[in-house]
């Protein structure tokens, strides 16, 4: 069985305020993609494609790759327009496996923990989810900052990465996407992760991972900071 990763990191990041797009700004004095790329090279994984903007390809394989000695990056390709564009260039990069991952390289803090459970329930689904369920009340608000409806918050989950698929199955998809996209684009139809590209053209559902570690998502300066935090705990506890 082979399993190869996507780890993408071709954002900007402007919500960060930086010049520096987020996945390069240092985190424990290591750069915030490194973290995410250092957990899939110390798993089951084969493989790892990352993607990045073009004109940093040269930039992520000489100070992040061959720095870190990050031996299972065995490609760097550029992203595209959009996320879904940069997923469609991992995939058809890959040399072909038995199961993908696809993970958000702004996840400094994804754990070998919840890579094994991906692994062992896309095994028996054909497409899994790492995810939370919503410890808030969600709102649905009408367009005009007014709520428009309280979903059951016992029905609600926020997606994380990684979303792990058969690599058949997502290939397949991401081909159907791809030659669909100006029909979506007229429709307005804003693709925003995997689980709903496998749904929309292959009526797979995602199986719901429960992940009872932290694996927040970088965005804003102040998660920079929870991450330092959880890294540092994740050291001390292991060290003990």
């Amino acid at each position: 069985m082979k399993v190869d990763a996507i780890v993408l990191a071709g954002g900007r990041g402007k919500r960060m305020g930086s010049r520096i797009p987020k996945q390069y700004m240092e985190l424990n004095g290591k750069p915030l993609l490194y973290y995410s790329l250092k957990a899939f090279e110390e798993s089951f994984v084969d493989n790892v494609i990352l993607v990045s903007n073009e004109g940093d390809l040269d930039y992520c394989r000489k100070e992040i790759v061959i720095k870190y000695g990050l031996n299972k990056v065995n490609k760097i390709v550029k992203g595209g327009e959009e996320r879904f564009d940069s997923v469609y260039n991992a995939l058809i990069a890959s040399d072909g496996c038995d199961y993908i991952y696809i993970h958000d390289g702004a996840r400094p803090l994804v754990s070998q923990y919840i890579l094994d459970r991906c692994q062992h329930y896309v095994e028996k689904y054909r497409a899994a989810v790492a995810a939370h369920p919503a410890g808030d009340t969600i709102k649905l608000e009408d367009g005009n900052h007014f709520i428009e409806s309280t979903p059951d918050r016992n029905k609600v989950w926020l997606m994380e990465t990684p979303q792990v698929f058969e690599y058949g199955l997502a290939r397949s998809a991401y081909e159907k996407l791809m030659a669909s996209r100006d029909r979506l684009k007229e429709a307005n139809v804003n693709i925003t992760d995997d689980t709903m590209v496998i749904k929309m053209f292959e009526n797979v559902d995602s199986y719901l991972v429960e992940n009872t570690n932290c694996n927040i998502k970088v965005t804003r300066p102040e998660d920079m900071l929870i991450a330092k935090v959880m890294l540092e705990e994740r050291e001390r506890t292991s060290s003990c």
